[in-house]
C-alpha cells in the first residue's frame, strides 16, 4: 500500500509539474508572437554564441550520456544520434546562425485579393502557439527545435530521451542564455526536468489546452504512442523506409556513388537508403558494381533470389526486409521491371519518406516523380539530403510524411498556421 501511495504521490506532483509548464508556456507564447524580427534575431546569434563558448561544458555532458548508453549496450545507430564532437556542436551553432538570418514568417501576406464588393481579404502568417517536442536520442534536437519555434514566433516545451538528458541540459542552458540576452521570456523555450514517462503522458494530454501540437522524433514505438495517444495535432513520420531506384538510363558511375553515399554516410538517420531496386535490364552491367561498392564500405547485402543468382554473396531477403527500416550497414536490394515496377515496390511497401531514382531519362523520372506519392522525391542525388538544413530552412524540427498542414522537412514556415484580414469600408450583408 506504501508503494502504491508513493506512485500516487509521485504521479500528482509530475502531473502539477507539467501543468505549470504548460501554463507558463502559453503566458510565453503571447509576447513571443508579436516579438520583432530583430529581437527574436539577436536570442538567436545569442544562443549561437552561447552554444559556440560552451563546447567543453556540452562535450563533458554528452560524455555522461555516451557512457551510460555504452553500459546500457544501445545501439550503435543510438549511439551515433547520441554523440557529439566538436565538429557537430559547430553544426549546431551554425544551424542556429542560419535559422537567424532566414526571412522572418511571422506577419508575411501569403496571398491577398479584392472581392467585388470592395472587401480586401489578406491571409497572413501566424505562429501555431505553443509546440511540444518529443524526442529520443539525439541532443542537436533541443537546439534545432528550440531554434526553429522561436524564429516561428511559438514557445516550445521540450521533452528529451533519458539517454540525452545531460546533453539537452547542457544546449538548453544556452538556449535560455540567448533568450535572456535578447530580453525575450526565459519560459519561450522549456525542458521537461525529469525522464519520467508520465511527463509524455501529460503532455500528450495537452496540458490543459496549452499545448497547440506535437511533434515526436524517435523510434517506431515512440511515434506510435504519441499517434495513436495524443489529444493535439501531430506531425511525425513512424520510419524512413528510403528507396533507391536505378533506372536502365542510369550512368554506372553516378549510381554507384548515390547508392553508396544514400547508404552509407550516416545509417542511423531517417534519410539513409535501406533498399536498392535496379532495372532488370541493366543487372548484369550496374547490379553487381554497385553492390560491390556498398560491400566494399561495409554493407551487409540481402537480395531477392534474381539478385543473389548475380551476386552469391548476399544474404536472402525476406518479406519482412522490404519493411525494415535498418538504421545499420545493411541494405536490401531487388530486380525490378523498369520504372513501373519500381514504382509499385515502393507504393507497396515505403513509408513515404524518402525516394530516389538515377536516371538520364526524363521521361522516367517524371513518372516516378507523378506517381509516387512521398515526402520527398530526389533525382541523381542522395537521400541523404532528405534534410531541412540541406533544404536551405536552416535546420529541421523533424520530416513529416503525412498530408495533413506540414510534410517533408517541418521548418520554420511549417511551424505557422495563418489568419485572414479583411478590410472594408462599411460594406454590411444584403
Amino acid at each position: 500500500m506504501a508503494t502504491a501511495g508513493l506512485r500516487k504521490e509521485q504521479a500528482t506532483d509530475i502531473a502539477s509539474v507539467m501543468a505549470e509548464i504548460g501554463r507558463r508556456a502559453r503566458a510565453a507564447a503571447r509576447p513571443l508572437a508579436t516579438a520583432s524580427a530583430e529581437r527574436k534575431h539577436a536570442a538567436l546569434v545569442a544562443m549561437a554564441s552561447a552554444i559556440e563558448a560552451s563546447v567543453d561544458a556540452i562535450l563533458a555532458a554528452n560524455a555522461l550520456d555516451m557512457a551510460a548508453g555504452e553500459k546500457a549496450e544501445l545501439k550503435d545507430s543510438f549511439l551515433d544520434r547520441l554523440k557529439l564532437t566538436p565538429e557537430r556542436i559547430r553544426a549546431m551553432a551554425a544551424g542556429i546562425r542560419e535559422i537567424a538570418e532566414l526571412k522572418d514568417p511571422v506577419g508575411e501576406v501569403i496571398a491577398e485579393w479584392e472581392r467585388p464588393n470592395g472587401l480586401h481579404i489578406e491571409r497572413v502568417r501566424t505562429p501555431l502557439g505553443v509546440i511540444g517536442v518529443i524526442y529520443e536520442s539525439r541532443p542537436n534536437v533541443t537546439a534545432d527545435a528550440g531554434a526553429l519555434c522561436l524564429k516561428a514566433g511559438n514557445a516550445v516545451i521540450l521533452r528529451g530521451g533519458s539517454d540525452s538528458a545531460n546533453s539537452s541540459a547542457a544546449i538548453h542552458a544556452c538556449l535560455v542564455e540567448g533568450l535572456r540576452a535578447a530580453g525575450l521570456p526565459e519560459d519561450a523555450i522549456q525542458l521537461v526536468p525529469t525522464t519520467d514517462r508520465a511527463a509524455v503522458g501529460e503532455m500528450l494530454a495537452g496540458l490543459s489546452g496549452n499545448l497547440d501540437v506535437i511533434v515526436p522524433r524517435g523510434g517506431r514505438s515512440l511515434v506510435e504512442r504519441v499517434q495513436n495517444d495524443a489529444r493535439v495535432p501531430v506531425f511525425a513520420h513512424l520510419e524512413g523506409i528510403v528507396h533507391v531506384y536505378v533506372d536502365v538510363s542510369a550512368k554506372l558511375d553516378l549510381a554507384v556513388e548515390v547508392a553508396v553515399n544514400s547508404k552509407m554516410r550516416r545509417v542511423g538517420i531517417c534519410g539513409a537508403a535501406e533498399t536498392l531496386l535496379v532495372d532488370r535490364k541493366v543487372a548484369g552491367t550496374h547490379l553487381v558494381p554497385i553492390l560491390d561498392a556498398l560491400a566494399k564500405a561495409g554493407c551487409a547485402i540481402r537480395g531477392s533470389d534474381d539478385v543473389r543468382r548475380l551476386y552469391p554473396g548476399a544474404d536472402k531477403a525476406t518479406e519482412q526486409d522490404w519493411v525494415t527500416e535498418y538504421l545499420a550497414p545493411i541494405i536490401s536490394a531487388k530486380l525490378v521491371d523498369g520504372v513501373g515496377g519500381a514504382i509499385d515496390h515502393i507504393e507497396h511497401y515505403s513509408s513515404h519518406h524518402t525516394d530516389a531514382i538515377v536516371a538520364e531519362d526524363a521521361a522516367a523520372v517524371e513518372r516516378f516523380f507523378n506517381e509516387i506519392d512521398s515526402a520527398i522525391l530526389l533525382h541523381n542525388a542522395s537521400t541523404q539530403f532528405a534534410d531541412g538544413g540541406e533544404f536551405g530552412m536552416g535546420a529541421e524540427i523533424g520530416i513529416a510524411t503525412g498530408r495533413m498542414h506540414a510534410r517533408g522537412p517541418v521548418g520554420v514556415e511549417q511551424l505557422t498556421s495563418f489568419k485572414y484580414r479583411v478590410r472594408g469600408s462599411g460594406q454590411v450583408r444584403p
